[in-house]
Formats: structure tokens, sequence, C-alpha cells
């Protein structure tokens, strides 16, 4: 199958190196869930020894994903990223899927999602941010501060990015470091904690017990299949806080030399994030027992942690840093998010407008029409079932994704290979059979989101073929020509 849309990043800037495209990837995936959901993780699995194997497999199952699409990034490395991978696999029906669930409730959901938390933990500073403070009702709608907050911010955002790259880069960077710097300092708290309590030894010596806590039901023992299970629909909050990796893929087209930089910058970043996230767990699990992670208020236990340490300055001093790693974590979902619309567009699957770029050489259209819907998507407020929804769809086309490195090993032979994914096919094989089993496992077990995720993927097919029919007939080419 020969490339749709050989020539669709003439015009943009190849203005990203190495240290831009790992910040890219380290920033978009640092938001606010590494210090938000070890709680809800804490009451699905129970002991302190559950939660960091929860967080272990999210770390091997998120690397090796990444060094999966590093062979798709160096092979293909256009904008739009995995948009293009899954059309050189699978054909455009499958990129349009992509990019229409990622427009629809991916990318945007994420965007909405993170955007709220930043709102969240602005209220702690400044309560009249808070959730509580209601500017609007009028029938339905209901706008709190926060909620108009995290749409201002997301406005904010993609008006700097509409500058230029070089401008949305800058933030992306300044922010990214700040935050790592920040991860970093966190983890070395749990040097001090430990010699402070006996939280860590608690929490040590009741590693293994497995329970499930519900608000409505109590606790529940778990084991075998139901410990897996429990396991499975865990990893949500985790796989959350690990996704958006990819984003670096949707900017192919303006990394310097992409078939390098791209790969190297997944395999970086990826490994970066895993290591400050399961250090900042250890460091929780010094300083608070347990039952305090599981009944961290309003699921804040970086918040918690820090408030045990050092008083209610602590608490302060994280939420200013929430707020950084949230702001910088929604620029780099800004900044790359547009380009997949852009080279759908491109491929004639998009609004034409949106196939446009501006006068600094970024999609400016695709950038607003994702900035209104995602500010949009803020009125739910619904941070948690943002999330929920969020992963399933994400983790679906993660799957396709990484199989498709088989099938473009088989179709494609031809095309040039800089990097091999590692470890194949083992690795990526494992990597298929685990992902689909958590995907199983959160259809069954919590199908009040999963399940309207796959109908807003299904619902694409007839708009597809809608857009499709619309271009023939404007081409004047027969509906039945291939």
């Amino acid at each position: 199958m020969a490339p749709m849309n050989p020539a669709g990043d003439s015009g943009l800037k190849k203005e990203l190196g190495l240290f831009d495209s790992t910040m890219i990837v380290a920033g978009s995936m640092i938001g606010s869930g590494i210090f938000i959901v070890s709680a809800d993780i804490a009451r699905t699995v129970g002991g302190a020894g559950w939660l960091l194997v929860v967080w272990l497999i999210t770390g091997a199952v998120t690397i090796v994903a990444a060094l999966s699409y590093g062979e798709l990034a160096a092979m293909l490395p256009r904008a739009g990223g995995q948009y293009v991978y899954l059309r050189e696999a699978y054909g455009p029906l499958a990129g349009f899927l992509y990019g229409w669930t990622l427009f629809l409730v991916i990318q945007t959901g994420t965007i909405a999602a993170v955007a709220v938390a930043f709102a969240k933990f602005t209220g702690v500073l400044v309560p009249w941010f808070s959730e509580k403070h209601v500017l609007l009702e009028a029938g339905l709608l209901r706008v709190s501060a926060a909620q108009a907050l995290a749409m201002a911010v997301i406005a904010g955002l993609t008006a700097l990015n509409l500058r230029g790259l070089k401008l949305g880069k800058f933030i992306q960077n300044l922010f990214t470091v700040t935050k790592i710097v920040s991860l970093c300092g966190l983890s070395l708290l749990v040097f001090y904690a430990w010699s402070r309590g006996s939280a860590g030894t608690d929490n040590a010596a009741a590693a293994w017990q497995a329970f499930w806590t519900r608000p409505q039901s109590g606790s529940e023992a778990l084991s075998g299949g139901r410990l897996w299970a429990a396991l499975g629909v865990a990893m949500v909050g985790s796989l959350f806080s690990a996704t958006a990796w990819e984003n670096i893929t949707y900017t192919a087209g303006e990394v310097r030399r992409p078939e390098r930089d791209v790969p190297l910058s997944l395999a970086l970043g990826t490994l970066l994030v895993v290591v400050l996230y399961v250090s900042a767990n250890l460091t929780y699990l010094a300083v608070l027992p347990m039952d305090a992670i599981r009944g961290a208020a309003n699921d804040r236990v970086a918040t918690a942690a820090l408030s045990a340490l050092f008083g209610a300055p602590g608490g302060l001093v994280m939420a200013g840093l929430i707020m950084v790693s949230t702001f910088g974590c929604n620029n780099g979902l800004i900044l790359s998010g547009a380009r997949v619309y852009y080279a759908m567009a491109k491929d004639g699957l998009f609004f034409e407008r949106v196939g446009t770029l501006n006068r600094a050489s970024v999609p400016g259209a695709a950038l607003v029409l994702q900035g209104v819907w995602a500010g949009l998507l803020c009125l739910s407020g619904a941070y948690g079932d943002l999330l929920d929804y969020v992963i399933f769809a994400t983790l679906v086309f993660y799957i396709l994704t990484v199989a498709g490195v088989f099938v473009l090993r088989r179709t494609r032979p031809d095309l040039p290979r800089p990097y091999r994914a590692w470890g194949y096919p083992w690795l990526p094989a494992l990597y298929l059979a685990l992902s689909s089993a958590i995907a199983l496992d959160l259809l069954v077990l919590k199908p009040a989101y999963t399940w309207p995720g796959v109908a807003i993927v299904l619902l694409g097919i007839p708009v597809y073929y809608l857009r499709r029919g619309r271009r023939m007939a404007a081409a004047e080419i027969p509906l039945d020509a291939k």
C-alpha cells in the first residue's frame, strides 16, 4: 500500500531536537495522575506490595509499547504519527477511526481532564476557584469557577501555540524540566520519611494483603482470579497516568531527525517517567499508612504525604507543583494533538480548512477546533469519568498499533527500518496478550465507561463512508471505485 499523502508535511518547520522530543514525551505523560490515582489503586488492590505491582506492570507495558512504536516512527516519520501507522497497516478506515476517536474522546478528553485537575488544585490555593462556586446555572447547564478556569487554560495554551512551534516547545521544555526536578525532590523524601515514622515498616509488613474496598459494601478479600481482575481494574488509573507518550509521533514532521530522535525520545522519555512514578509511590508508602492513602481527601495522595511531613505549607507547595505539572502536560497535549487532525485533513478525511497552516507554520485551524471541543468537554467537570472513558479507547488503539508492527513486517518488508522493535516478536506479542486481557477485564468490570467508548469508535464507520461518498461525488468518481 503506497502512502496516501507522502508530501503532507511540506510547510511544517523542523525545529524539534532530541531534547525537545523527550520533553514532549515526558511532559505529556506527567500530569496530575501520579499525584492522585494511587488512592483508588490502593482501594482496589489493598496492600502496598500490590500497589507497587500495578505501577510496575504499567511501567513495563508502557516501555514495551513505546519501543514497538519506535520501529513505526523510524519507518514512517510523518506528521500524524499513530494515525499514519494505522492507516498504512490497515487502510484509511482504521486511520480515520483513530483520528475520529482521538478528536472526540482521547486527546480532547485528556486535555479536558488535565485542565479540570489543574483547576481543582488551583482551588486549594485560591478557594474562589472551587467547584462549589457556581458562576452560571441555567437548566442543565452549570458552570463552576473551576470549570471556567479549566476552559481558560485550554484557550490560553491554544493561543500561545498558535504563535509558532518555538514558543510551544519553550513552554514545554520549561514546565517539563520543572516537574521532573520536583518529582526527583519528592522521591528523595523517601529517606527522610523512613527515619521519621513507622508507616513504611507497617506497609511492608502487610504488603501482600489483597482486598477491594468499596464505599457501599466495605472490604472484600481478593485471591486467584478475583485478584487478577482487580489488578486489571486498578490499572485504569496508572495507565491513564502513563499515556500520551505517543504524542511525539504526531509531531514527527517537525522533528529534525525523526528517524533517530522519535524512537530514542520514546525510549528515554517513557523510561524516565516510569522510574519517577515508581519512586513517587515509594515516597507515599514511606510517609503514609495504607489507610491514609486509601482515604486521602479527594484522592490527593501527594498532598497528604507532604502535609504529613511538613504540615499545611507542605500541602500548599504540592498543590502548586501539581498546577505546574498539569499546565505543562496540557501544553504538550495541545501542541501535538492538532497535528493528527492536520494530517487527516491532508488525506481528505477531515475538514479541509484543518489541513492548512497559519502564518507561524502551525496548523492553526486544527488547534482552534481542538481547543473549542476540549473546552466544551470541561463542562462535564468529571475527572474520574473522563479518565475511565479515555483509557479504554486509548488501550484499544495501542493494541492495534503494536499489532501493526507485525502487519507491516509482512505487508511492507520493503520499507526502510532504521530501528527495529526491541525483543521482536516476543515482547510485542507479550504486550498484545497482556493489554488485550486488561481491555477485556475493563469491558466486563467497568461497562458503564468502556462500552460507550466502543460505541464512539463504531459510530465513526458511517461517518467515514459518508465523507468518502461525498469526496467521490465531488471528484466525479464512481462510488464502486477503489
